[in-house]
C-alpha cells in the first residue's frame, strides 16, 4: 500500500482560506481512507492465513468443534473486512463524483465571469460603434442640408 500518501494541493504560498483549510481536510481524509485500507486488507491477511493453517488436511480427517468455530469467526471477520472495503470504495466513488462536482462548478464559475467580461467589452464597443454612427449621420446631415446639390434639388421640386 502507498502509505506516503499523495501530496494534496497545490502550493498555496501560505495564504490561509478556505483551499488551504480544504486542502488540509483532504489530507486528513486521505490519511483516515489509507488506514482504514490498511486495517482491512490486515484482517484480511491474518484471518485467510489462519483459515489456511487450520485447514490444512491432516491425517486424521477428524475436526474438533473448536476448530471449526474458530474457522466461522475468521470466515465472518474476513466478510466484515471485505464489507469495510466495499463502504471505502463506494465513499471514495461518492467523493470523486462530488468533487468531479465542485470542480465543474468552479470551472462553470470561471466560465461565467469570462463570459461577463466578453459581454462588458462587446457592450462597450458597440456603444462606441453607435456614437461613432451617430456623429457620422450628424455630420453627414450638416453637409447634406449646407450642400448646393440639396438647395438646387429643393429649387426644382419647388417649381414643379
Amino acid at each position: 500500500m502507498n502509505k506516503g500518501g499523495m501530496g494534496v494541493g497545490g502550493g498555496g504560498g501560505g495564504v490561509g482560506g478556505p483551499t488551504a483549510a480544504a486542502a488540509a481536510a483532504a489530507a486528513q481524509k486521505q490519511k483516515s481512507l489509507l488506514q482504514r485500507v490498511d486495517a482491512d486488507v490486515g484482517i484480511l491477511v491474518d484471518n485467510f492465513g489462519f483459515l489456511v493453517n487450520v485447514a490444512r488436511v491432516n491425517d486424521p480427517p477428524v475436526r474438533n468443534s473448536q476448530e471449526s468455530f474458530m474457522m466461522e469467526i475468521r470466515a465472518a471477520r474476513m466478510a466484515q473486512a471485505a464489507e469495510s472495503l466495499l463502504k471505502l470504495v463506494s465513499e471514495l466513488k461518492q467523493t470523486a463524483i462530488f468533487s468531479g462536482f465542485a470542480s465543474l462548478n468552479d470551472h462553470v464559475d470561471q466560465r461565467t465571469e469570462e463570459l461577463n467580461k466578453m459581454e462588458e467589452s462587446t457592450n462597450g464597443k458597440l456603444s462606441r460603434i453607435g456614437e461613432e454612427a451617430a456623429a457620422s449621420l450628424k455630420e453627414l446631415e450638416s453637409h447634406y442640408y449646407s450642400s448646393a446639390i440639396r438647395t438646387s434639388n429643393d429649387a426644382t421640386s419647388a417649381s414643379l
